[in-house]
């Protein structure tokens, strides 16, 4: 007998294809909503249908498999249909990030060949600068908001929801190869052009299906269930928003999109539609929880995964001390994104804060079907010793396969076989993973390695910090020092002195290499970010860091 199974030649070969993330949910909760700044709304079955619409009003545009869609839009409900129809049609779905400077959405647009472009009224100034540029561009279809007037020289292929209105739905959906590209976005580095990253059907599909069961396979926390409401709180230009929105698609959770980033808005609607579950930056959070009208909202029921950058100390105290259950959890836009999560155990539930804390900050342990190493400079893996640092090696069936166009880049992410994270961890005995730096941002003293990220933390514990951000200075005798750029909160005065002094008692105690108490520090106005809210760390370095 053949060691292999034979195929039935008339059996059906399942493509994972993002279409049949839809089956589930319009077959056993067609009734559950999909909410649009509270002001929209309709059910699972009419969102199908408009999806169904919106297909093939772009096939009557002209779109056809192979060809790329852009979208410019905030985080909406259209956006959301967008993440199905275009890819269900075969074509590919570029979400533009709209943060990126004119020179760099043009060189985004031009490389990525888009054919036809959908852009919400407020971003049409962006186009209207570089307009010139983008007589590559069949169609363009105008997002508007409510009955605004818009005013504009492009000419219009109509106005979206005329054009989903006035469609006849498509009856079916295509089947092609799950190897089919999807989505393509690109990265937010702060050095040179962005590169492009792309995903398939089954990469999509299967980084759905994957994180949909991790994250419910955990009682304490982080779990996502369908009984959950699910708010993104990260734009769906960057990395499909975590992947997040199609595993809720594929859950039949109810949705809410928020539109732009409006703190009070946020909140309101955490409020008033019950949303249990999100996921947003730590600068995000943090400026949810100043805002003044959310000192009467309870966040108890707020399950919250922090991601993008390290989840401080201090942010993880504020979220627990308001009710809310957070966490950490990790990956790259390499990698579609979710690889790891933080997982609390309902024992865990139950340590006192800083055990808490210090397992929630963690970046977590490898989803399902993730393979990951940490390796040193030679390419042997570190003890699992949660001391010995290295680079993170990866593995995942939804890794993106390359840099779109970008051989060169692309054989470096994947030397030897392994995705390349250019991440430090260590890694404890149970295999969960602790990020100390980027390999670009490890501050290199005397030939000693110091994390900018554990400084950062112990800084951003000071009550009078209320931001900080830590880079590499040039120093003639050590070759670097920790420089700490530090944003104090309103109506607080402190030295640089108390600083170091408050950094000290860390070393003092054995958690601080003895390196550090070579801290310098700045007292800025604003710590600069990338588009997606990340300290911009090269851009501090050009500001504020001596230069050699």
């Amino acid at each position: 007998m053949n060691s292999f199974t034979q195929k039935t030649p008339s059996a059906y070969e399942f493509p994972l294809l993002i279409k049949h993330l839809l089956f589930a949910p319009i077959s056993y909760d067609p009734d559950q909503e999909i909410v649009y700044k509270g002001s929209i709304r309709y059910t699972y079955r009419e969102f199908r249908e408009r999806v169904s619409r919106l297909a093939a009003a772009l096939i009557k545009l002209g779109v056809k498999k192979g060809d790329t869609v852009a979208v410019m839009d905030w985080d909406s409900n259209r956006y959301l249909e967008c993440y199905f129809a275009i890819p269900m049609i075969g074509a590919v779905l570029h979400t533009i990030n709209v943060r990126l400077s004119p020179e760099q959405m043009i060189y985004t647009i031009s490389h990525a060949e888009d054919s036809v472009i959908l852009v919400h009224a407020d971003f049409l100034p962006i186009l209207e600068s570089v307009k010139g540029r983008l007589d590559a561009i069949r169609s363009f279809v105008l997002l508007a908001e409510d009955d605004t007037p818009v005013t504009s020289s492009f000419s219009f292929s109509g106005e979206y929801e005329s054009l989903v209105a006035d469609a006849v739905p498509l009856e079916e959906f295509p089947e092609f190869d799950e190897h089919t590209r999807a989505t393509t976005f690109y990265t937010t580095g702060t050095t040179g052009l962005p590169k492009a990253v792309y995903f398939s059907h089954r990469q999509i599909t299967l980084h759905a299906v994957t994180n949909a069961a991790s994250l419910a396979s955990i009682h304490g926390g982080p779990n996502f269930h369908s009984e959950d409401v699910y708010m993104p709180i990260t734009p769906m230009f960057h990395v499909h928003a975590w992947g997040i929105p199609f595993i809720a698609t594929f859950l039949g959770v109810k949705q809410v999109y928020p539109g732009r980033y409006v703190p009070p808005l946020l909140n309101s609607l955490i409020e008033s539609e019950g949303v249990t579950f999100s996921h947003c930056v730590p600068t995000i959070l943090s400026m949810l929880l100043k805002d003044p009208g959310s000192q009467s909202i309870d966040f108890s029921n707020w399950k919250v995964i922090i991601g993008g950058a390290a989840l401080p100390k201090a942010l993880a105290n504020l979220a627990m001390d308001r009710g809310i259950n957070i966490f950490a959890g990790y990956g790259m836009s390499e990698t579609a994104p979710v690889i790891s999560l933080t997982r609390i155990s309902t024992d865990e539930t139950k340590l006192d804060r800083d055990a808490q804390i210090a397992r929630r900050v963690r970046t977590g342990s490898p989803a399902g079907l993730v393979y990951a190493r940490v390796v040193d400079s030679k390419g042997d893996e570190v003890p699992h010793d949660d001391k010995s640092a290295g680079e993170i090696l990866l593995r995942a069936p939804w890794l993106t396969q390359g840099y779109y166009k970008d051989s060169s880049n692309s054989e470096k992410l994947w030397a030897g076989g392994w995705m390349h994270s250019q991440d430090v961890s260590t890694i404890d005995s149970s295999g969960s993973l602790r990020i100390t730096d980027r390999l670009k941002d490890v501050i290199k003293v005397g030939g000693e390695w110091l994390s900018s990220l554990e400084i950062e933390d112990i800084v951003a514990t000071h009550p009078a910090v209320s931001e900080t951000a830590v880079v590499g200075s040039y120093d003639e005798k050590w070759g670097e020092v920790p420089l700490a750029c530090v944003v104090l909160k309103a109506g607080e005065d402190l030295s640089a002195h108390k600083v170091v002094e408050h950094v000290k008692s860390y070393i003092d105690r054995g958690l601080l290499p003895r390196e550090a108490i070579l801290l310098k520090v700045r007292f800025i106005d604003e710590i600069d970010k990338t588009s997606v809210g990340k300290a911009n760390k090269l851009t501090l370095r050009e500001k504020y860091s001596e230069k050699m």
